[in-house]
């Protein structure tokens, strides 16, 4: 059987929201969220938290979730897991699902899942879903991407892209999940980070720079990743609302 990894980096200094894997929402971290959603994926064969301090692996021994510690100094996501798959050869396929995306589905998981391993010629898959609101196009927190006919990524940009200089646009958000091969996670993480990645603050864009190729799937997925104070403020309110 091959073994697909669901790696969850969980970093606890973010710039804008300190320690926001530990921010409670129903007497829950937020860490938890995504754990249980991950471990509801049909084609995980393991989860683990990918964490860099002894408080986050204190919460999540607490319900019991799967973890391994990395090094505090990585640039983003997918370096912090390939230090964590470099430990495991038997991962054949890895997600990176990010640590502040309590709404994920199993489904949505299981999509960026499907959409790598029926591509063969793709190194990485990932999720995009539509968007008309001013607000969110314009919303630099809001990543948005443009892709080829064969839903292949061009560019993400925290910019609203493509510029609407005639007729009508159609905007895409991006959802921040990505479904790498082994042997494309290692060589994107032994790159160098390139111009573009580090004035977007968008690590895919390494990936997009050295020729390698995203595939995107559109799915009708609306989650709350969690950035700011007000991220966490309308989470609380969806959970409350839903209790």
């Amino acid at each position: 059987m091959e073994r697909i990894a669901i790696i969850i980096p969980a970093r606890y200094a973010s710039t804008r929201l300190p320690a926001k894997p530990l921010l409670l929402v129903n007497n829950k971290p937020i860490i938890q969220y995504v754990v249980e959603a991950a471990n509801e994926s049909k084609y995980a064969t393991d989860v683990i938290v990918a964490l860099d301090d002894d408080r986050i692996k204190e919460a999540v021994e607490k319900f019991k979730g799967n973890y391994e510690m990395t090094d505090k100094d990585h640039k983003c996501g997918s370096d912090r897991i390939a230090q964590v798959v470099k430990r495991h050869p038997e991962f054949k396929y890895i997600l990176n699902l990010q640590g502040d995306e309590p709404q994920i589905t199993p489904e949505a998981i299981d999509l960026a899942i499907e959409t790598l391993i029926s591509n063969k010629d793709a190194d990485i898959s990932t999720l995009l879903r539509k968007i008309t609101s001013k607000e969110q196009i314009n919303n630099p927190n809001c990543v948005k991407c443009v892709f080829d006919k064969n839903y292949n990524a061009l560019y993400f940009s925290r910019c609203a892209i493509p510029y609407k200089r005639n007729d009508e646009a159609s905007y895409y958000a991006h959802i921040g999940i990505y479904a790498y091969k082994r042997e494309s996670l290692l060589k994107m993480t032994a790159l160098k980070q390139c111009d573009i990645e580090k004035q977007e603050s968008l690590e895919q864009l390494r990936a997009l720079y050295n020729g390698m190729k995203v595939k995107v799937a559109i799915t009708d997925l609306n989650p709350v990743g969690i950035d700011t104070v007000e991220d966490y403020e309308k989470f609380k309110k969806i959970v409350e609302e839903q209790a």
